[in-house]
C-alpha cells in the first residue's frame, strides 16, 4: 500500500510511505526529476533517475521517504544531482557520520517517521532560483531554447545547472516531465490516443516509445502494475 502527502516544507516536495504487499515482488521506480531521503532501518538518498529503477521488496516492509521537489534535492544533500544520478547511496556517505547516526535515531524513534524526515532541510542552502520556472516552462511546453531564453542564460548554460540541478539536462528534464503528466493522464483513463495530444507527443506511437524508452516497460503493463 502507498500514501502520500504534501510537505510543510511546500513547493511540491511530498512525504510518502510504502508498505510492501503480502507477496514477494519487485517494485519499479519511475523518473520523476526527484531526489528523496528514505528511511528503512537505515537513511538512503534515491538520486534522479534517467529510466525505472528495479527494486526487490521483502513482504512486509515499510518504506517512508520525502521526495524533494524537482530542483531542491542537491541544496539539502550538498552534492550535485548528476553525481547521485541512477544511483542509491547511504545518507552518511554525503553528510557527516555522526550527524547521521543522530539522525538516524531521531527518526527511528519517531511516531510519523516522515516528519523527521522532513526536518533533514534545516540544513539546506537556498536552491538555485532557476529551478522552479524552467520546471514551470517546461510543463507547458517551452522548448529548451525558449526556456534558455527567458532564463537569460545560453543553452550551454542551462544545460550546466540544470545536469547539476536535476541531474540531467532540459531535454531529458523536459521527456521525464511530459511522461509523468501522460502517466497521470492515462491513469485517469484517459484514452491512449488523447494522452499523447494532450500531453505533447506527436502520436500514440510517439507516446508508447518514450514511455518503454523512460520505464523500460509498456505503457499498459505500467497501469496494470500501478
Amino acid at each position: 500500500m502507498y500514501s502520500e502527502r504534501g510537505s510543510r516544507l511546500g513547493g511540491g516536495t511530498v512525504v510518502w510511505s510504502r508498505t510492501v504487499p503480502g507477496t514477494a515482488t519487485t517494485g519499479l521506480v519511475l523518473p520523476d526529476g526527484c531526489m528523496d531521503l528514505i528511511w528503512n532501518d537505515g537513511l538512503l538518498v534515491a538520486g534522479p533517475d534517467t529510466t525505472g529503477h528495479a527494486t526487490r521488496e521483502t513482504p512486509g516492509t515499510r518504506w517512508t521517504g520525502v521526495r524533494f521537489a524537482p530542483g531542491t534535492g542537491p541544496a539539502v544533500f550538498g552534492v550535485p544531482a548528476h553525481e547521485l544520478r541512477d544511483r542509491r547511496v547511504p545518507l552518511d556517505a554525503l553528510w557527516p557520520e555522526r550527524e547521521v547516526r543522530l539522525f538516524a535515531e531521531r527518526v527511528a524513534a519517531a511516531p510519523d517517521p516522515g516528519a523527521v524526515l522532513e526536518t533533514a532541510a534545516w540544513r539546506s542552502e537556498r536552491p538555485d532560483p532557476l529551478c522552479a520556472p524552467l520546471v514551470a516552462a517546461l510543463r507547458r511546453g517551452l522548448g529548451v531554447a525558449a526556456a534558455a531564453d527567458a532564463a537569460g542564460l545560453s543553452e550551454r548554460q542551462l544545460r550546466r545547472r540544470s545536469l547539476d540541478a536535476f541531474g540531467y539536462g532540459p531535454k531529458t528534464l523536459a521527456r521525464v516531465l511530459r511522461m509523468r503528466r501522460a502517466l497521470r493522464l492515462a491513469e485517469a483513463g484517459t484514452p491512449f490516443a488523447e494522452v499523447a495530444a494532450t500531453a505533447g507527443y506527436a502520436d500514440q506511437a510517439h507516446l508508447a516509445r518514450e514511455v518503454r524508452a523512460l520505464t523500460g516497460w509498456t505503457l499498459s503493463r505500467l497501469l496494470a502494475r500501478r
